[in-house]
């Protein structure tokens, strides 16, 4: 990068091998953290003070020290230096013409503006908020990917528009607020990765009042799904392999094909009901807490006779303005068949009402695919479940103490008279 050296980071000083942590913390093969550049009205912090330079901003409220960079976030970061998961995402046109539609949507905010993209990755975001004409952009993330960001800015003509800090966004400092912060943080289940914690801390050190955060909010849904193409594929090949019955390999098959969540495709075919929603979650407002478990309670009726094989998850995240956000009023979108106009956890959605016409980057099973495609989490079992039956029971997803970016899934669900229990983690 600028090969500035003698300074912390954020990183740990004693670089070790991380082989081992890489296949536990490597993360969705997806975005990395952040490191820092040294421009004038910029400096790197080598300890855990979090500067504001507007002493009259009264609503800015004193931050506690950051969490420490620990060898999982190492190992996570490190996953995000390699060019094929930036590939992946770029290619991925719902999710970048989404964004730079988005950033477009929003100029007015943007342009002579200071902007902020968290988790820059290879900086395409931060390029279409310098063409949207913003002032400045500091482009953060912890990844090793930040050296060719700052070559890609360079090669761009952008390099004084675009300002890379190769760090944590806990730990980078800059001498200014603030008046945007983009970040494309959405984990697989949309909670994967624990990447929402970082836009947390950006706008609670850097926004102004009033300030823009893209997307502005989002939405897990899940649902009961039937994929016996799936469950043939992988289990009942198992009965008869080349004329031999092979069937005490079951219960092996399926603890291998499903003890832990499947990132797959599926198709509003395989949908039994209308979906619920898990967790509504505002970027202006959300807090730190609220991260670390999401329980809900759930009740649906099948709307066909068919094999429950288990529970669908998928999420939509919304880019609304800041005069939009729930701290100036903002009602979020609504969904059709709701009792009430406010945004509840645990309502069931029939069809997006989207009143404001805020632009929605959707990976539902109806919508065109995505990379982050749908989280699905099978049943060792099938249960048969009759029209109109009746599926219930209860989900938490909780923070794993062993790495905060894995996810520990507890699952309760009866129908038809008998109740179950499924646990996971997504690692």
């Amino acid at each position: 990068m600028y090969g500035i050296t003698g300074y912390s980071n954020g990183y740990h000083q004693n670089q070790q091998q991380h082989s081992s942590e890489e296949k536990r913390g490597g993360g969705r093969r997806r975005r990395g953290g952040r490191r820092s550049r040294h421009p004038p009205g910029f400096r790197v912090s080598d300890h855990h003070h979090h500067h504001y330079n507007n002493d009259d901003d009264d609503d800015k409220q004193e931050q506690k020290a950051p969490p420490p960079c620990t060898d999982f976030d190492m190992a996570y970061f490190h996953s995000y230096a390699h060019v094929g998961i930036h590939e992946e995402m770029i290619k991925d046109r719902v999710r970048t013409d989404t964004y730079r539609a988005a950033i477009m949507q929003h100029q007015s905010f943007i342009e002579g503006k200071v902007v902020m993209d968290v988790g820059c990755g290879t900086g395409i975001l931060s390029i279409f908020c310098a063409q949207a004409g913003a002032k400045r952009v500091y482009a953060v993330d912890a990844s090793d990917i930040a050296l060719q960001a700052n070559e890609v800015v360079k090669a761009n003509n952008l390099a004084e528009k675009i300002i890379v800090l190769h760090g944590r966004v806990e730990d980078v400092e800059i001498d200014e607020e603030v008046d945007v912060i983009i970040s494309e943080w959405m984990g697989y289940m949309l909670l994967y990765e624990s990447m929402l914690g970082s836009v947390i801390t950006a706008r609670d050190r850097w926004l102004k009042h009033g300030g823009l955060i893209l997307p502005s909010n989002a939405t897990l849904y899940m649902a009961p799904i039937t994929h016996p193409d799936r469950y043939n594929d992988s289990i009942e090949f198992w009965r008869n392999v080349y004329g031999i019955d092979m069937s005490a390999m079951l219960q092996l098959a399926k603890q291998c094909a499903f003890e832990e969540p499947c990132v797959e495709t599926i198709t509003g075919e395989n949908v039994l009901t209308w979906p619920h929603v898990v967790k509504h979650m505002d970027c202006y407002t959300i807090q730190h807490d609220e991260l670390e478990s999401v329980s809900t309670r759930y009740k649906f009726q099948s709307m066909m006779r068919a094999p429950l094989h288990g529970f669908a998850f998928w999420f939509d995240v919304e880019f609304s303005g800041p005069t939009n956000s729930p701290t100036n009023n903002h009602i979020p979108s609504l969904l059709t068949g709701a009792s009430n106009n406010n945004h509840i956890d645990g309502i069931q959605k029939k069809k997006r009402a989207n009143p404001n016409e805020a632009l929605v980057l959707s990976t539902a099973p109806e919508d065109p695919p995505t990379h982050w495609q749908q989280t699905l989490i099978y049943f060792y079992d099938p249960i048969e479940v009759e029209q109109d039956q009746i599926i219930e029971g209860s989900l938490t997803l909780s923070q794993s103490k062993e790495n905060r970016r894995f996810m520990n899934i507890h699952l309760e669900y009866s129908s038809g008279g008998r109740s179950y229990v499924k646990e996971s983690v997504m690692r």
